[in-house]
């Protein structure tokens, strides 16, 4: 009967380190879980961010849109066009004067 005593209480000893061992490994994916939870609230805290902007950018290139459409109605199309080609090339070549710098 002592045998079987010292028994369990060998076995209970395991446990215990056992259950030790289960308790820090629920505890570090608990902080890992909330660590995952915060980046989550943080992105999607971005996205909506981006989300109005490129609300925003639509809004204005709609607007952007509408004012050329007007202009090619009123026969001034041909010369805002060459004024747009040129401010694209003035933009393109000090692009390109920067990047070699």
């Amino acid at each position: 009967m002592r045998r079987g005593g010292g028994q369990r209480a060998v076995y209970g000893e395991e446990n215990d380190l056992l259950e030790d061992e289960l308790n820090q490994k629920v505890s570090a994916l608990k902080r890992i879980t909330i660590d995952i939870g915060e980046e989550v609230r943080l992105h999607n805290k971005e996205l909506a961010g981006m989300d109005n902007d490129m609300d925003k950018v639509g809004g204005f290139l709609s607007q952007t849109m509408g004012r050329l459409k007007g202009i090619s109605r009123h026969g001034y199309g041909k010369l805002y066009c060459y004024l747009f080609l040129f401010a694209l090339a003035v933009f393109f070549v000090m692009y390109w004067m920067i990047r070699l710098k």
